[in-house]
């Protein structure tokens, strides 16, 4: 046969290994559009053999019309998967569905002639014509793409790796500086306001400028003390590390309702919840940053938090009664709730957001905890 053949417009019953139909005097229209489609189309009889064969099926399997026609579908199948699909098959016949795609949401796989699996994308539809039920299925070589989605996902493993490194200096880098400031620079002021307060009791008692001076140094001192203090915190407080993340999250609500002036309670729930790194330092970076963005923004009277740890992972809480926003509608220039998701995201966790105008808004971070991260 020197030139190909149009498939004929039904499908043409043959035998095992027979040669295809001869066309007909002229090409059908449909006929037409199924031999010139771009994808692979492959009609089979109840007993699931082939009876129609595209050219773009020839390019997909690597098998001639010639070779497909008669052959069971289980030829372009891989082996494992043929008693199932089989099945399968069968079930769809026997259902109301005209037409569904094969495989839900999920890759199914072909097999070429040289033995060479390979991903597809494909639907399935089924017609009763004469008596008789064929089965249709539309389906394409979708290997370029899946390579692309494994390219794109090793990318995304890889930039996230990336980004946990460079959080993780950052965490080290403010650990030390607050360490720092706490100790050494602490440790100086404190010396400088004992010698201040030496100074005041030797000079000679009543009102002059020396002690004018040296009152004015004490009170710099204080401001200076109090300013090394908060930063130190700000950067990291040190009793996460020495005390742990309980302890530092009662001293975030204890600091939030001296200077937000709300309430706010802190509900711990059941389960070890002092945390190792970096765990520890993403729960507490997220409700940092929560209760800072309800300071600025919620005008809340009332915050609760929610800490507790079950089922393998730990999950925290923030809801207040402020006048909320739409999730939707993003403060240009505000990153706070980015922030909040790249926390999550490095550890394979998820924030969720639930607000609207008018009915405050919670914050629930669920952090899945790799094994031997405590007991």
């Amino acid at each position: 046969m020197s030139q190909r053949e149009t498939p004929p417009l039904t499908p043409v019953k043959q035998s095992p290994g027979a040669p295809g139909p001869d066309p007909p005097d002229g090409p059908s229209r449909l006929g037409g559009i199924v031999e010139s489609a771009m994808d692979a189309i492959i009609t089979v009889d109840a007993g699931q053999r082939v009876v129609l064969f595209n050219r773009a099926a020839e390019e997909v399997f690597g098998w001639t019309r010639e070779e497909a026609l008669g052959a069971p579908l289980d030829l372009f199948i891989p082996e494992r998967f043929r008693a199932s699909h089989g099945a399968l098959v069968r079930d769809f016949g026997e259902s109301r569905t005209m037409s569904r795609r094969m495989g839900g949401q999920r890759i199914v796989r072909g097999l070429r002639k040289n033995g060479e699996e390979f991903p597809i994308d494909a639907s399935i539809s089924h017609v009763d014509e004469q008596g008789e039920r064929y089965y249709t299925v539309i389906l394409r070589d979708v290997t370029e793409r899946v390579r692309a989605d494994e390219q794109l996902r090793a990318s995304r493993e890889e930039i996230r790796d990336l980004a946990f490194a460079a959080s993780t200096v950052r965490e080290v880098e403010k650990r030390r500086i607050a360490r720092e400031l706490h100790d050494e620079l602490g440790q100086a002021l404190t010396a400088l306001k004992i010698d201040v307060g030496w100074l005041r009791e030797h000079v000679p008692p009543g009102p002059g400028p020396l002690q004018d001076k040296l009152a004015a140094m004490q009170e710099l001192l204080d401001a200076t003390v109090a300013a090394a203090r908060r930063i130190s915190a700000d950067l990291r407080p040190l009793m996460l590390d020495d005390l742990g993340l309980t302890a530092a999250c009662e001293w975030l609500v204890e600091n939030f309702r001296s200077r937000a002036g709300a309430a706010c309670e802190l509900v711990l729930g059941a389960g070890d919840l002092d945390l190792p790194d970096p765990y520890s330092t993403a729960v507490f970076r997220v409700l940092q940053e929560s209760l800072t963005n309800v300071a600025r923004h919620a005008e809340a009277t009332r915050v609760e938090v929610t800490l507790e740890r079950a089922g393998g992972s730990v999950t925290l809480t923030v809801r207040d009664n402020g006048r909320g926003f739409e999730p939707a509608q993003r403060r240009q220039g505000s990153h706070g709730l980015l922030g909040l998701r790249e926390r999550a995201y490095l550890l394979g966790g998820q924030i969720a957001i639930e607000s609207a105008p008018g009915a405050g808004t919670c914050i629930q971070l669920n952090l899945p905890l790799a094994p031997g991260a405590g007991p």
